[in-house]
Protein backbone atom coordinates (compact mmCIF):
# COMPACT_ATOMS: atom_id res chain seq x y z
CA UNK A 1 0.00 0.00 0.00
CA UNK A 2 1.13 3.55 -0.66
CA UNK A 3 -0.08 7.14 -0.48
CA UNK A 4 0.01 8.80 -3.90
CA UNK A 5 0.09 12.49 -4.74
CA UNK A 6 -1.22 13.75 -8.09
CA UNK A 7 -0.50 17.19 -9.47
CA UNK A 8 -4.00 18.75 -9.60
CA UNK A 9 -2.94 21.13 -12.38
CA UNK A 10 -1.91 18.31 -14.72
CA UNK A 11 -3.24 15.05 -13.30
CA UNK A 12 0.29 13.59 -13.42
CA UNK A 13 1.43 11.35 -10.56
CA UNK A 14 4.04 13.21 -8.50
CA UNK A 15 5.21 10.55 -6.09
CA UNK A 16 4.06 7.69 -3.90
CA UNK A 17 5.12 7.15 -0.32
CA UNK A 18 4.81 3.74 1.33
CA UNK A 19 2.14 3.54 3.99
CA UNK A 20 2.83 2.10 7.41
CA UNK A 21 2.19 -1.58 7.94
CA UNK A 22 1.01 -2.90 11.30
CA UNK A 23 4.55 -3.31 12.64
CA UNK A 24 5.54 0.17 11.49
CA UNK A 25 2.53 1.73 13.17
CA UNK A 26 3.29 -0.12 16.38
CA UNK A 27 6.82 1.25 16.38
CA UNK A 28 5.49 4.80 15.96
CA UNK A 29 2.99 4.43 18.83
CA UNK A 30 5.61 2.91 21.12
CA UNK A 31 7.98 5.73 20.26
CA UNK A 32 5.31 8.34 21.06
CA UNK A 33 4.65 6.79 24.47
CA UNK A 34 8.35 6.76 25.27
CA UNK A 35 8.84 10.33 24.07
CA UNK A 36 5.95 11.59 26.22
CA UNK A 37 7.58 10.30 29.38
CA UNK A 38 10.54 12.63 28.85
CA UNK A 39 8.93 15.50 26.92
CA UNK A 40 6.33 16.20 29.61
CA UNK A 41 9.18 17.10 31.97
CA UNK A 42 11.00 19.37 29.54
CA UNK A 43 11.08 22.93 30.93
CA UNK A 44 8.88 25.50 29.22
CA UNK A 45 11.81 27.65 28.04
CA UNK A 46 13.28 24.69 26.17
CA UNK A 47 9.94 23.86 24.54
CA UNK A 48 9.63 27.50 23.47
CA UNK A 49 13.18 27.54 22.09
CA UNK A 50 12.45 24.53 19.90
CA UNK A 51 9.21 26.03 18.59
CA UNK A 52 11.06 29.20 17.63
CA UNK A 53 13.66 27.08 15.87
CA UNK A 54 10.92 25.41 13.84
CA UNK A 55 9.48 28.81 12.92
CA UNK A 56 12.90 30.00 11.73
CA UNK A 57 13.33 26.90 9.57
CA UNK A 58 9.93 27.43 8.00
CA UNK A 59 10.87 30.95 6.97
CA UNK A 60 14.28 29.85 5.72
CA UNK A 61 12.72 27.31 3.34
CA UNK A 62 9.48 29.16 2.58
CA UNK A 63 9.73 28.75 -1.19
CA UNK A 64 10.34 25.01 -1.00
CA UNK A 65 7.34 24.51 1.25
CA UNK A 66 5.16 26.71 -0.97
CA UNK A 67 6.17 24.74 -4.06
CA UNK A 68 5.34 21.45 -2.33
CA UNK A 69 1.83 22.71 -1.52
CA UNK A 70 1.39 23.95 -5.09
CA UNK A 71 2.40 20.58 -6.50
CA UNK A 72 0.39 18.37 -4.13
CA UNK A 73 -2.85 20.33 -3.70
CA UNK A 74 -2.76 23.28 -6.12
CA UNK A 75 -2.23 26.29 -3.85
CA UNK A 76 -0.78 29.30 -5.73
CA UNK A 77 2.76 30.18 -4.66
CA UNK A 78 1.88 33.51 -3.06
CA UNK A 79 -0.81 31.84 -0.96
CA UNK A 80 1.59 29.06 -0.01
CA UNK A 81 4.21 31.52 1.18
CA UNK A 82 1.54 33.33 3.21
CA UNK A 83 0.50 30.03 4.78
CA UNK A 84 4.08 29.26 5.79
CA UNK A 85 4.47 32.71 7.36
CA UNK A 86 1.19 32.38 9.26
CA UNK A 87 2.27 28.96 10.52
CA UNK A 88 5.57 30.41 11.74
CA UNK A 89 3.68 33.13 13.61
CA UNK A 90 1.53 30.50 15.33
CA UNK A 91 4.63 28.67 16.52
CA UNK A 92 6.06 31.93 17.86
CA UNK A 93 2.78 32.94 19.56
CA UNK A 94 2.69 29.65 21.44
CA UNK A 95 6.37 29.90 22.30
CA UNK A 96 5.84 33.39 23.73
CA UNK A 97 2.60 32.85 25.65
CA UNK A 98 2.44 29.13 26.46
CA UNK A 99 4.22 29.17 29.81
CA UNK A 100 2.09 32.01 31.20
CA UNK A 101 -1.20 30.57 29.94
CA UNK A 102 -0.42 27.12 31.33
CA UNK A 103 0.93 28.34 34.67
CA UNK A 104 -0.77 27.22 37.88
CA UNK A 105 -3.83 29.37 38.60
CA UNK A 106 -4.37 30.20 42.30
CA UNK A 107 -7.86 29.80 43.76
CA UNK A 108 -8.83 31.59 46.97
CA UNK A 109 -10.61 29.11 49.24
CA UNK A 110 -10.21 31.29 52.31
CA UNK A 111 -7.85 28.89 54.04
CA UNK A 112 -5.82 26.07 52.48
CA UNK A 113 -3.60 26.72 49.47
CA UNK A 114 -5.48 25.85 46.31
CA UNK A 115 -4.73 26.10 42.63
CA UNK A 116 -5.52 24.66 39.21
CA UNK A 117 -2.61 23.09 37.37
CA UNK A 118 -2.48 22.18 33.69
CA UNK A 119 -0.96 18.78 32.92
CA UNK A 120 -0.44 17.16 29.51
CA UNK A 121 -2.54 14.16 28.50
CA UNK A 122 -0.12 12.23 26.29
CA UNK A 123 -0.13 11.48 22.58
CA UNK A 124 -2.73 13.49 20.64
CA UNK A 125 -3.78 12.22 17.22
CA UNK A 126 -4.39 14.93 14.62
CA UNK A 127 -6.46 13.96 11.58
CA UNK A 128 -5.72 16.83 9.24
CA UNK A 129 -7.00 18.00 5.83
CA UNK A 130 -5.24 18.84 2.59
CA UNK A 131 -6.59 22.35 2.01
CA UNK A 132 -4.20 24.16 4.38
CA UNK A 133 -1.65 21.36 4.76
CA UNK A 134 0.84 23.33 6.88
CA UNK A 135 -1.35 25.77 8.80
CA UNK A 136 -3.87 23.19 9.99
CA UNK A 137 -1.13 20.93 11.31
CA UNK A 138 1.01 23.56 12.98
CA UNK A 139 -1.88 25.32 14.68
CA UNK A 140 -2.61 21.95 16.32
CA UNK A 141 1.00 21.11 17.05
CA UNK A 142 2.19 24.40 18.56
CA UNK A 143 -0.02 24.63 21.68
CA UNK A 144 0.03 20.90 22.29
CA UNK A 145 3.80 20.58 22.17
CA UNK A 146 4.14 23.59 24.47
CA UNK A 147 1.68 21.93 26.86
CA UNK A 148 3.85 18.79 27.02
CA UNK A 149 1.79 16.53 24.77
CA UNK A 150 3.30 14.68 21.83
CA UNK A 151 1.80 14.75 18.35
CA UNK A 152 0.75 12.03 15.94
CA UNK A 153 -0.19 13.38 12.51
CA UNK A 154 -2.51 11.47 10.20
CA UNK A 155 -2.41 13.81 7.22
CA UNK A 156 -4.70 13.70 4.19
CA UNK A 157 -3.68 10.94 1.80
CA UNK A 158 -3.29 13.27 -1.20
CA UNK A 159 -0.59 15.38 0.50
CA UNK A 160 1.86 12.73 1.75
CA UNK A 161 4.87 14.91 0.97
CA UNK A 162 3.54 17.67 3.23
CA UNK A 163 3.12 15.21 6.10
CA UNK A 164 6.66 13.92 5.70
CA UNK A 165 8.05 17.47 5.41
CA UNK A 166 6.38 18.53 8.66
CA UNK A 167 7.83 15.60 10.58
CA UNK A 168 11.25 16.50 9.18
CA UNK A 169 10.74 20.13 10.20
CA UNK A 170 10.44 19.20 13.87
CA UNK A 171 13.38 16.81 13.63
CA UNK A 172 15.57 19.48 12.04
CA UNK A 173 14.47 22.00 14.70
CA UNK A 174 15.90 19.73 17.38
CA UNK A 175 12.84 18.01 18.83
CA UNK A 176 13.72 14.59 20.18
CA UNK A 177 12.49 11.55 18.30
CA UNK A 178 8.86 10.67 18.88
CA UNK A 179 7.66 14.11 20.01
CA UNK A 180 6.06 14.75 16.60
CA UNK A 181 5.54 11.92 14.14
CA UNK A 182 3.82 11.58 10.78
CA UNK A 183 1.69 8.46 10.41
CA UNK A 184 1.51 7.47 6.75
CA UNK A 185 -1.82 5.66 6.96
CA UNK A 186 -5.24 5.92 5.35
CA UNK A 187 -8.43 6.98 7.06
CA UNK A 188 -9.37 3.37 7.75
CA UNK A 189 -6.63 3.15 10.37
CA UNK A 190 -7.94 6.01 12.55
CA UNK A 191 -10.44 4.05 14.64
CA UNK A 192 -7.84 1.43 15.53
CA UNK A 193 -5.30 4.08 16.51
CA UNK A 194 -7.89 5.70 18.78
CA UNK A 195 -8.55 2.39 20.52
CA UNK A 196 -4.88 2.15 21.48
CA UNK A 197 -4.44 3.13 25.16
CA UNK A 198 -1.24 5.04 24.30
CA UNK A 199 -3.30 7.61 22.38
CA UNK A 200 -4.99 10.10 24.71
CA UNK A 201 -7.16 12.28 22.44
CA UNK A 202 -7.91 13.30 18.88
CA UNK A 203 -8.49 16.48 16.90
CA UNK A 204 -9.93 16.49 13.40
CA UNK A 205 -10.40 19.13 10.75
CA UNK A 206 -12.49 17.90 7.85
CA UNK A 207 -15.97 17.15 6.59
CA UNK A 208 -19.02 16.57 8.76
CA UNK A 209 -19.14 12.83 7.88
CA UNK A 210 -15.47 12.50 8.82
CA UNK A 211 -16.19 14.27 12.09
CA UNK A 212 -19.08 11.95 12.86
CA UNK A 213 -16.88 8.92 12.23
CA UNK A 214 -14.00 10.14 14.39
CA UNK A 215 -16.31 11.36 17.15
CA UNK A 216 -17.96 7.94 17.27
CA UNK A 217 -14.58 6.21 17.54
CA UNK A 218 -13.41 8.65 20.21
CA UNK A 219 -16.66 8.25 22.12
CA UNK A 220 -16.37 4.49 22.09
CA UNK A 221 -12.89 4.83 23.59
CA UNK A 222 -13.99 7.63 25.97
CA UNK A 223 -11.37 9.98 24.61
CA UNK A 224 -11.56 13.74 24.20
CA UNK A 225 -12.06 15.05 20.67
CA UNK A 226 -12.07 18.48 19.05
CA UNK A 227 -13.83 18.80 15.70
CA UNK A 228 -13.48 21.62 13.18
CA UNK A 229 -15.82 20.70 10.37
CA UNK A 230 -17.43 22.27 7.33
CA UNK A 231 -19.09 25.61 6.87
CA UNK A 232 -21.53 27.44 4.66
CA UNK A 233 -20.69 30.87 5.96
CA UNK A 234 -23.13 33.77 5.49
CA UNK A 235 -21.88 37.18 4.33
CA UNK A 236 -24.49 39.89 5.03
CA UNK A 237 -24.44 43.18 3.12
CA UNK A 238 -26.79 45.78 4.59
CA UNK A 239 -27.86 49.17 3.16
CA UNK A 240 -25.24 51.28 4.96
CA UNK A 241 -22.34 49.05 3.88
CA UNK A 242 -19.35 50.19 1.85
CA UNK A 243 -20.50 48.15 -1.14
CA UNK A 244 -17.27 48.41 -3.10
CA UNK A 245 -15.18 47.17 -0.16
CA UNK A 246 -17.71 44.44 0.60
CA UNK A 247 -17.65 43.18 -2.99
CA UNK A 248 -13.84 43.05 -3.04
CA UNK A 249 -13.78 41.09 0.21
CA UNK A 250 -16.58 38.82 -1.00
CA UNK A 251 -14.73 37.89 -4.16
CA UNK A 252 -11.46 37.32 -2.33
CA UNK A 253 -13.09 35.17 0.31
CA UNK A 254 -14.82 33.07 -2.31
CA UNK A 255 -11.71 32.18 -4.29
CA UNK A 256 -9.16 31.87 -1.50
CA UNK A 257 -7.63 28.42 -1.92
CA UNK A 258 -9.86 28.03 -5.00
CA UNK A 259 -12.86 28.21 -2.66
CA UNK A 260 -11.66 25.20 -0.66
CA UNK A 261 -11.83 26.78 2.78
CA UNK A 262 -14.24 26.03 5.61
CA UNK A 263 -14.39 29.68 6.71
CA UNK A 264 -14.61 31.22 3.26
CA UNK A 265 -17.87 33.09 2.79
CA UNK A 266 -20.20 31.06 0.61
CA UNK A 267 -23.70 32.58 0.92
CA UNK A 268 -23.94 36.29 0.11
CA UNK A 269 -27.11 37.70 1.61
CA UNK A 270 -27.61 41.20 0.25
CA UNK A 271 -30.24 43.84 1.03
CA UNK A 272 -32.36 44.77 -1.99
CA UNK A 273 -31.29 48.42 -1.68
CA UNK A 274 -27.68 47.60 -2.57
CA UNK A 275 -28.15 44.29 -4.37
CA UNK A 276 -27.65 45.53 -7.94
CA UNK A 277 -24.44 47.43 -7.14
CA UNK A 278 -23.01 44.56 -5.11
CA UNK A 279 -23.89 41.99 -7.77
CA UNK A 280 -22.27 44.00 -10.53
CA UNK A 281 -19.05 44.47 -8.56
CA UNK A 282 -18.89 40.85 -7.40
CA UNK A 283 -19.32 39.47 -10.92
CA UNK A 284 -16.68 41.85 -12.25
CA UNK A 285 -14.17 40.72 -9.62
CA UNK A 286 -14.93 37.03 -10.09
CA UNK A 287 -14.51 37.28 -13.86
CA UNK A 288 -11.21 39.10 -13.44
CA UNK A 289 -9.27 36.52 -11.42
CA UNK A 290 -6.30 34.87 -13.13
CA UNK A 291 -6.86 31.10 -13.06
CA UNK A 292 -3.97 28.82 -13.90
CA UNK A 293 -0.86 26.89 -12.95
CA UNK A 294 -0.23 27.39 -9.21
CA UNK A 295 3.53 27.40 -9.85
CA UNK A 296 3.20 30.60 -11.87
CA UNK A 297 3.59 33.74 -9.75
CA UNK A 298 0.76 35.58 -11.51
CA UNK A 299 -1.83 32.88 -10.75
CA UNK A 300 -4.54 33.92 -8.30
CA UNK A 301 -6.81 30.84 -8.46
CA UNK A 302 -5.38 27.37 -8.84
CA UNK A 303 -7.03 24.03 -9.57
CA UNK A 304 -9.27 22.15 -7.20
CA UNK A 305 -7.29 19.60 -5.25
CA UNK A 306 -8.75 16.47 -6.84
CA UNK A 307 -10.92 15.56 -9.78
CA UNK A 308 -13.54 14.23 -7.34
CA UNK A 309 -13.84 17.66 -5.72
CA UNK A 310 -14.17 19.34 -9.12
CA UNK A 311 -16.87 16.86 -10.10
CA UNK A 312 -18.73 17.49 -6.85
CA UNK A 313 -18.65 21.26 -7.39
CA UNK A 314 -19.81 20.82 -10.97
CA UNK A 315 -22.64 18.56 -9.81
CA UNK A 316 -23.85 21.07 -7.22
CA UNK A 317 -23.86 23.89 -9.78
CA UNK A 318 -25.71 21.81 -12.36
CA UNK A 319 -28.26 20.70 -9.76
CA UNK A 320 -28.84 24.35 -8.77
CA UNK A 321 -29.25 25.33 -12.41
CA UNK A 322 -31.71 22.48 -12.94
CA UNK A 323 -33.77 23.78 -10.01
CA UNK A 324 -33.95 27.27 -11.49
CA UNK A 325 -30.86 29.08 -10.23
CA UNK A 326 -29.30 31.56 -12.65
CA UNK A 327 -25.59 31.63 -13.48
CA UNK A 328 -24.30 35.22 -13.47
CA UNK A 329 -20.78 34.16 -14.47
CA UNK A 330 -18.73 30.99 -14.76
CA UNK A 331 -20.65 27.80 -14.12
CA UNK A 332 -18.33 25.39 -15.95
CA UNK A 333 -15.07 23.51 -15.72
CA UNK A 334 -12.18 24.95 -17.72
CA UNK A 335 -10.82 23.12 -20.78
CA UNK A 336 -7.55 21.25 -20.79
CA UNK A 337 -5.84 19.09 -18.17
CA UNK A 338 -6.19 19.64 -14.44
CA UNK A 339 -9.04 20.18 -12.03
CA UNK A 340 -9.85 23.79 -12.93
CA UNK A 341 -13.29 25.31 -12.42
CA UNK A 342 -14.28 28.83 -13.43
CA UNK A 343 -15.05 31.35 -10.65
CA UNK A 344 -18.84 31.32 -10.55
CA UNK A 345 -21.74 33.37 -9.22
CA UNK A 346 -25.17 31.77 -8.77
CA UNK A 347 -28.34 33.77 -8.18
CA UNK A 348 -31.73 32.76 -6.80
CA UNK A 349 -30.69 29.32 -5.60
CA UNK A 350 -33.91 27.65 -4.40
CA UNK A 351 -34.25 25.66 -1.20
CA UNK A 352 -34.78 22.49 -3.22
CA UNK A 353 -31.27 22.70 -4.66
CA UNK A 354 -28.51 20.72 -2.95
CA UNK A 355 -26.28 23.81 -2.89
CA UNK A 356 -28.72 25.56 -0.56
CA UNK A 357 -27.90 23.05 2.20
CA UNK A 358 -24.56 21.51 1.31
CA UNK A 359 -21.11 23.05 1.54
CA UNK A 360 -19.86 24.30 -1.84
CA UNK A 361 -16.13 23.61 -1.63
CA UNK A 362 -15.04 25.47 -4.73
CA UNK A 363 -14.96 28.99 -6.27
CA UNK A 364 -18.75 29.37 -6.38
CA UNK A 365 -20.68 32.22 -4.73
CA UNK A 366 -24.41 32.09 -4.02
CA UNK A 367 -26.26 35.42 -4.09
CA UNK A 368 -29.51 35.97 -2.16
CA UNK A 369 -31.66 39.13 -2.10
CA UNK A 370 -33.44 40.12 1.14
CA UNK A 371 -35.60 43.08 2.17
CA UNK A 372 -34.74 43.47 5.86
CA UNK A 373 -32.25 42.58 8.57
CA UNK A 374 -34.79 40.17 10.04
CA UNK A 375 -34.98 38.31 6.75
CA UNK A 376 -31.20 38.35 6.40
CA UNK A 377 -30.69 36.81 9.85
CA UNK A 378 -33.33 34.12 9.25
CA UNK A 379 -31.66 33.12 6.00
CA UNK A 380 -28.17 33.26 7.48
CA UNK A 381 -29.15 30.95 10.34
CA UNK A 382 -31.12 28.58 8.09
CA UNK A 383 -28.13 26.27 7.81
CA UNK A 384 -26.87 23.10 9.39
CA UNK A 385 -23.46 24.77 9.71
CA UNK A 386 -22.22 27.44 12.09
CA UNK A 387 -18.54 28.19 11.58
CA UNK A 388 -17.84 31.73 10.35
CA UNK A 389 -20.02 34.70 9.47
CA UNK A 390 -19.63 38.36 8.66
CA UNK A 391 -21.76 41.45 8.25
CA UNK A 392 -21.09 44.66 6.36
CA UNK A 393 -22.82 47.68 7.87
CA UNK A 394 -22.01 51.13 9.24
CA UNK A 395 -24.96 50.92 11.65
CA UNK A 396 -23.75 50.04 15.14
CA UNK A 397 -27.12 48.67 16.23
CA UNK A 398 -27.26 46.37 13.19
CA UNK A 399 -23.72 45.17 13.85
CA UNK A 400 -24.48 44.46 17.51
CA UNK A 401 -27.60 42.51 16.64
CA UNK A 402 -25.71 40.39 14.11
CA UNK A 403 -22.95 39.67 16.61
CA UNK A 404 -25.56 38.44 19.09
CA UNK A 405 -27.85 36.56 16.71
CA UNK A 406 -25.69 34.97 14.01
CA UNK A 407 -25.31 31.27 14.87
CA UNK A 408 -21.59 30.88 14.31
CA UNK A 409 -18.31 30.48 16.13
CA UNK A 410 -16.91 33.63 14.50
CA UNK A 411 -18.47 36.91 13.39
CA UNK A 412 -16.47 39.61 11.63
CA UNK A 413 -17.87 43.10 11.04
CA UNK A 414 -16.74 44.90 7.86
CA UNK A 415 -13.97 42.40 7.23
CA UNK A 416 -13.29 38.97 5.79
CA UNK A 417 -13.30 36.06 8.23
CA UNK A 418 -9.79 34.78 8.95
CA UNK A 419 -8.19 32.60 11.60
CA UNK A 420 -5.57 34.13 13.87
CA UNK A 421 -3.22 32.51 16.42
CA UNK A 422 -4.41 35.01 19.05
CA UNK A 423 -8.15 34.26 18.78
CA UNK A 424 -10.11 31.08 19.51
CA UNK A 425 -11.36 29.29 16.41
CA UNK A 426 -14.21 26.79 16.02
CA UNK A 427 -17.88 26.38 15.27
CA UNK A 428 -21.31 25.31 16.44
CA UNK A 429 -23.99 23.02 15.00
CA UNK A 430 -22.55 20.67 12.37
CA UNK A 431 -19.42 22.77 12.09
CA UNK A 432 -18.06 20.96 15.13
CA UNK A 433 -17.17 21.65 18.74
CA UNK A 434 -14.16 22.64 20.79
CA UNK A 435 -11.73 25.45 20.02
CA UNK A 436 -8.31 25.80 18.49
CA UNK A 437 -5.96 28.79 18.69
CA UNK A 438 -5.87 31.64 21.18
CA UNK A 439 -5.73 30.92 24.91
CA UNK A 440 -8.58 28.41 24.54
CA UNK A 441 -6.48 26.24 22.25
CA UNK A 442 -4.02 25.52 25.06
CA UNK A 443 -6.68 24.06 27.34
CA UNK A 444 -8.46 21.53 25.10
CA UNK A 445 -5.93 18.73 25.64
CA UNK A 446 -4.67 19.28 29.16
CA UNK A 447 -5.82 17.90 32.49
CA UNK A 448 -7.01 20.97 34.39
CA UNK A 449 -6.39 19.47 37.79
CA UNK A 450 -7.75 21.08 40.95
CA UNK A 451 -5.28 20.91 43.83
CA UNK A 452 -5.87 21.69 47.52
CA UNK A 453 -3.01 21.60 50.02
CA UNK A 454 -4.42 21.60 53.59
CA UNK A 455 -1.60 22.30 55.99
Amino acid sequence: MSLTAHNPATGVVLHSLPSLDEAGLERKLARAAEAFRSWRGTPFPERARLLRAAAALLRKDVQRHAELMALEMGKPLAAGRAEVEKSARALEYCAEHGEALLADRPVDLGGPRAFVTHLPLGAVLAVMPWNFPYWQVLRFAAPNLVAGNVGLLKHASNVPGCGAALEQLFTDAGFSGGVFQNLAVGSGAVAGILRDPRVAAVTLTGSTPAGQSVAAAAGAALKKCVLELGGSDPFLVLPSADVAAAARAAASSRVINAGQSCIAAKRFIVHAGVYAAFREALVRHMEGFRVGDPLQEETEVGPLATSAIRDEVEGLVEDARAHGARVACGGHRLPGPGNFYAPTVLEDVPRAARAFREELFGPVAQLFRVNSLDEALRLANDSDFGLGSCVWTRDEAEATRCIRELEAGLTFVNGMVVSDPRMPFGGVKQSGHGRELGPDGFYEFVNRKSVVVAG
